[in-house]
């Protein structure tokens, strides 16, 4: 695989259709906010599509004979090789597609051969956000607080857990946000590096060059650290090292990929961490999904009745008022392009990790009875999240529902 940067310069005006397209298509992402742009070749033709709001939604099928111009354009613009197209292959690029002389968005492209030709996937590597606060992640009060306690002890293990595309990275970032300071020394591990932060020792994974997590970390442990990220756990041996590091007066930040914040602990040992060494070193997991905004413009009182919505466990009425509010629904409009969402907001699962739960590890016991525990010393799951967000306004029942699980 071959990576590279092109900068913005390296874009210039151009009549081409191909050229064209692509302008367009990257305005219209940036326009409508996309994640993610998906060019696809198909059995007769080919399509683009948006991720927006984590959903994929069809932008265009452009006539079949440009193709192969559009896809060339981009692996010239990312530095790929445009000979090669029998492996996958990964490049970057800086574009400005609004045509603005100033600014610029950077993307990371990743190129497949599959049947049909290949497809490309350019995700957008948006800039830091201005307000990195937990509470503008989703954190209510309590998780808040509780987050702020962990992060700010000198040692131990926190992770962020979820799936692709919940902004675990993202969450990592604001945490090492609010412990950047000139008196501490703060690494990070990251395949690759989606956001540059000032005062941060970032380094990126090279496996090809043998530059592993686990290597890279041994290399950073002897670099005086005082906090560590690492981009993911994935195996026994970086899990190991980042166990060990924060048992010896490190904080160690990390993700993993489960479906809750109990799941994470049986999912450690199962890689290979001694049951001790986690209950020892582990302090936190956050679990967290991201659920679609409801446009504020366009959204509708919803017309379930108070006994279906008990159903689901949602209980709307408002204290102060002691009368019940429905829920609203989403609608569409101009505003938000008629899909009836705009924008996500992360719900969390904050659970910190109490004697007891030290106890479960130790012995071994299900991740089940370890989210029996959480619940007891009132954890609140995904779904109450969720569910605070459709009490609030903010979602819908039904993104609430499909987002998350109900708890076991």
């Amino acid at each position: 695989m071959r990576v590279g940067l092109a900068t913005q310069a390296s874009v210039a005006p151009d009549d081409a259709p191909a050229v064209r397209l692509l302008s367009e298509t990257l305005r219209e992402a940036a326009r409508r906010n996309a994640s993610d742009l998906h060019i696809e070749p198909l059995e007769h033709g080919w399509r683009i599509r948006l991720r927006i709001d984590g959903v994929l939604h069809e932008a265009a099928r452009p006539p079949a004979h440009l193709r192969d111009a559009f896809v060339t354009r981009i692996k010239v613009l990312a530095r790929m090789d445009i000979a090669e197209r029998r492996v996958p292959q990964d490049g970057r690029l800086r574009l400005a597609p609004r045509g603005e002389t100033q600014a610029h968005e950077d993307y990371r492209v990743n190129s497949l051969p599959t049947l049909h030709g290949e497809k490309l996937v350019l995700r957008r590597l948006e800039a830091l956000p201005a307000d990195l606060s937990l509470a503008a992640l989703g954190l209510d009060a309590t998780q808040q607080q509780t987050l702020e306690a962990a992060i700010g002890a000198p040692h131990g293990l926190v992770l962020v857990t979820g799936p692709t595309g919940s902004g675990k990275t993202l969450s990592l970032y604001c945490f090492l946000q609010m412990l950047n300071n000139a008196s501490r020394n703060l690494c990070s591990v990251e395949d690759p590096a989606e956001i540059q932060l000032a005062g941060i020792n970032q380094v990126n994974v090279r496996e090809k060059a043998g530059l592993t997590f686990a290597l890279a970390l041994r290399a950073l442990l002897r670099q005086d650290p005082d906090v560590i990220m690492i981009g993911e756990i994935r195996d026994e041996e970086t899990a190991s090292v980042a166990v060990k590091a924060a048992q010896t007066g490190h904080l160690v930040l990390s993700t993993l990929h489960t479906n809750d914040a109990p799941a994470a602990l049986a999912r450690l040992i199962d890689i290979g961490v001694e049951p001790y060494n986690l209950a020892a070193a582990l302090r936190l997991v956050t679990a967290q999904r991201l659920v679609r905004r409801l446009c504020p413009q366009c959204r509708m009182r919803a017309d379930e009745s108070a006994a279906a919505l008990g159903a689901v466990g949602l209980d709307c009425r408002q204290d102060h008022a002691k009368q019940e509010s429905q829920p609203f629904v989403a609608h569409g409009c101009e505003a938000c392009h008629g899909i009836g969402y705009r924008g996500r907001i992360g719900i969390h699962e904050v659970m910190p990790v109490s004697a007891a739960m030290r106890d479960l590890i130790v012995a071994q016991r299900s991740a089940h009875e370890i989210a029996r525990q959480a619940r007891a010393e009132g954890v609140a799951t995904l779904r109450d999240a969720a569910l605070a967000r459709v009490r609030d306004g903010t979602t819908s029942l039904a993104e609430a529902l499909c987002t998350t699980d109900v708890p076991s």
